[in-house]
């Protein structure tokens, strides 16, 4: 667990890929269980660790995770994501060029619990949840190319199934039309940067979440996302 920002009231992680947010059927210690048990030893706390979980990654995503330390700041975090204040950009590896190097989707989605699969529609349907995100294309090698994604909401699976409509499935995503798997069980999908005002002190933040320093893709990526955030 790597954390890349922290104070009295937030707490943000860098998850790496395979790790879980919340508890599952599974049985596997979630992220947010390892972080309660983090701050209890840090600050040798005594008794039970307020620790609020604000949104959440998919297990195969690394990236940003926000936690809350206060029931205030959870409180106002959860609105704010309710109401669309928080920036959230995510950076995909894809092995096919989109045919726009930049455009906005949208669509409906609707999710199955029994398969933990989302469906996308152009169209509204009964219970589908309207969803719309922004990609560009950042660079491409000789085999991969790299999005950077912006969300407009924050819907199950929403990036992966959106890439995915569009010919651009993301590397390793077999649940989304890849044809194969990364080794470690990962997409090539990050939650890479997130920009919001702090719930408590009002001050800006703007977080960016290192790449994985054992990824040889990421890190053939790394110059031309760092130019980015320079240009930026």
């Amino acid at each position: 667990m790597e954390v890349i920002y922290e104070d009295n009231h937030i707490i943000i992680v860098n998850k790496a890929p395979g790790e879980i947010v919340q508890g599952d059927k599974t049985g596997d210690t979630p992220l947010v269980d390892i972080l309660k048990a983090w701050i209890k030893e840090k600050y040798s706390k005594p008794g039970n660790v307020f620790c609020g979980l604000v949104h959440r990654l998919d297990r195969p995503v690394g990236g940003i995770v926000v936690f809350a330390k206060t029931s205030k700041a959870l409180s106002r975090l959860n609105e704010m994501f309710r109401l669309g204040k928080v920036e959230k950009t995510y950076l995909a590896i894809t092995r096919n060029r989109p045919v726009k190097d930049s455009a906005r989707l949208t669509g409906y989605l609707s999710s199955v619990e029994r398969t933990n699969k989302s469906y996308l529609s152009p169209t509204p349907k009964q219970g589908a949840k309207e969803v719309a995100l922004s990609y560009s294309l950042l660079g491409s090698s000789d085999r991969y190319h790299l999005l950077e994604v912006h969300l407009e909401t924050g819907r199950k699976h929403q990036i992966r199934l959106q890439l995915s409509s569009i010919g651009c499935p993301v590397k390793g995503d077999l649940k989304y039309g890849d044809k194969r798997s990364n080794p470690d069980g990962s997409i090539s999908l990050r939650a890479h940067r997130i920009r919001f005002q702090h719930p408590v002190s009002g001050k800006m933040i703007d977080v960016t979440a290192p790449l994985p320093h054992d990824d040889t893709l990421w890190q053939a990526f790394s110059s031309i996302i760092e130019e980015k955030k320079n240009e930026d």
